[in-house]
This record gives structure tokens, sequence and C-alpha cells, in this order.
């Protein structure tokens, strides 16, 4: 849990860094990542605690589907970033004079580690 804590956390920080040029494509990051964030925070806390030894509930099982769960999400918003990503070539708007990219080289960076 404490793997998933970290890289969720990295993930958090690094796309809330950048500028966010699509919402509803980083939003859905920014759910995933938070959301993973807090439910591996409350599976840690009941294992610490020892209310996993209160609670009947197949364990093994849960966590299974608790990492499956977190994998095709994760998944999902691998793409919809590496697609934000992918885009930082185009202007941010094409009726406009100056040629401002969708993203900064900096932002650019910061996006591709965060799809990492």
């Amino acid at each position: 849990f404490l793997f998933l804590q970290l890289f969720g956390t990295i993930v958090w920080i690094l796309v809330a860094s950048t500028r966010v040029p699509l919402p509803l494509l980083q939003g859905w990051v920014m759910f995933v990542a938070v959301t993973a964030w807090f439910l591996s925070i409350v599976f840690l806390c009941v294992f610490l605690f020892g209310y996993a030894n209160r609670i009947a509930v197949n364990w093994n099982q849960t966590d299974f589907l608790f990492h499956g769960a977190t994998f095709v999400f994760y998944f999902g918003a691998f793409l919809l970033q590496a697609g934000t990503t992918s885009l930082h070539h185009f202007p941010r708007k094409f009726n406009s004079t100056t040629q401002d990219k969708i993203l900064a080289d900096h932002e650019y960076n910061i996006s591709i580690a965060a799809s990492v």
C-alpha cells in the first residue's frame, strides 16, 4: 500500500502542477489519483489498527478487486494523460495570430512524467 501511496501522490502533484488545457481529460486523471490515494489510506488504516480482524470480509478478494479496479482506472487515466500530452504541438487557439502551444515545454515534460 505504501508503494501505491507514493506513486499516487506523485501523479497527483505532477498533474496538479501543470496548466490544465483539457479539464475533462485531466479532471479524470486527478479523480483517479485522489480516489485511489484516499482508498489506499483507508485500507492501510484498516490493517494498521487491526480492524481487519473484526470485519468479516474476505480480505484477499477485497484486495484483488481493489487493485484490479485501480489498475483499470489508472490505465484509463494514463491513456487520457498521454492523449493530452500528445497534443503538445497544437496551437491553443486556431484562429489566433499567436502560436501559443497547448502545453509549454516545461509543462510538456511534467505531463510526460505524470503519464509514466
